[in-house]
């Protein structure tokens, strides 16, 4: 397993509250990443919508609906489960959001790259955002 990258302080995740957001690759193109904390867990995911490649979030680093239950895509509603990323209704049918492995220890959240999802080269142009 890859070393783990440090994210952000523990402190900076409240219990379903806004987002950190940061700049990845997903196979080897620019894309971003977010990690929230719900029911106590600290949770990332690829920031782009499985029925659609579109980022998810209504407002830089808010991902959840009113009710603060579901990740909600601001484009076309597909409703995802924040504990593992599983669509659970509207557009996106048996998909998944691209899990992104993490831990929180010492006060801080780290995260670990995959085959797939890596660190952004030194140097490389931030990921365009998409509507």
């Amino acid at each position: 397993m890859p070393d783990a990258l440090a994210l952000c302080p523990a402190s900076a995740l409240a219990e379903r509250g806004s987002a950190f957001v940061w700049d990845v690759h997903v196979y080897r193109q620019p894309a971003r990443a977010f990690a929230l904390r719900f029911d106590g867990r600290v949770v990332a995911y690829v920031n782009r919508c499985v029925h659609v490649p579109t980022e998810l979030d209504w407002q830089p680093g808010e991902f959840l609906d009113a009710d603060r239950r579901w990740i909600l895509c601001s484009i076309h509603g597909a409703a995802y489960e924040p504990a593992d990323g599983r669509c659970v209704g509207g557009p996106c049918g048996r998909g998944r959001l691209m899990t992104i492995l993490t831990e929180e220890r010492d006060g801080q959240v780290y995260w670990y790259p995959s085959r797939d999802v890596q660190p952004v080269p030194p140097g490389a142009p931030p990921p365009e955002r998409f509507p």
